[in-house]
């Protein structure tokens, strides 16, 4: 695989992780119904809905910087995976098998694109003699 192809695909995957999470974000702090209704049945409490919001949209523009911040891009991507991963577990508990359909397709983009992310950004661990 090409640089240029990596740097696509992890571009495009950067782009839906954003509009998915960051419709999301704004959807929590505007109290939209469908996400409020949703995550109250799955039984949060609703001040979390607003903390998750605020997180979702701090995290999409960290991701969004091209090529910096990279450490912090990294709690993003994990922050993202525990978010889908808590999403997936609610829904299937609470509300069915069915409700985690969007959660597995998120699960699918994200994994794709922290892959490329893996690929363009290759962590180095030189000096770890030197603690």
């Amino acid at each position: 695989m090409t640089l240029k192809t990596t740097k696509t695909i992890y571009w495009i995957g950067a782009s839906l992780t954003s509009l998915w999470f960051g419709t999301s974000g704004v959807c929590e702090l505007t109290k939209n119904p469908i996400v409020w209704d949703i995550t109250l049945q799955l039984g949060y409490p609703a001040y979390f809905i607003y903390v998750l919001g605020v997180a979702k949209l701090a995290g999409i523009a960290v991701l969004l910087i091209p090529n910096k911040l990279l450490r912090l891009k990294e709690w993003v991507f994990a922050g993202i995976f525990f978010d889908i991963i808590f999403a997936f577990c609610s829904k299937l508990i609470v509300i069915g098998p069915l409700a985690t359909t969007d959660a597995i397709i998120a699960f699918a983009i994200v994994t794709i694109t922290y892959v490329m992310f893996q690929k363009l950004y290759p962590i180095k661990y030189s000096n770890l003699t030197a603690i």
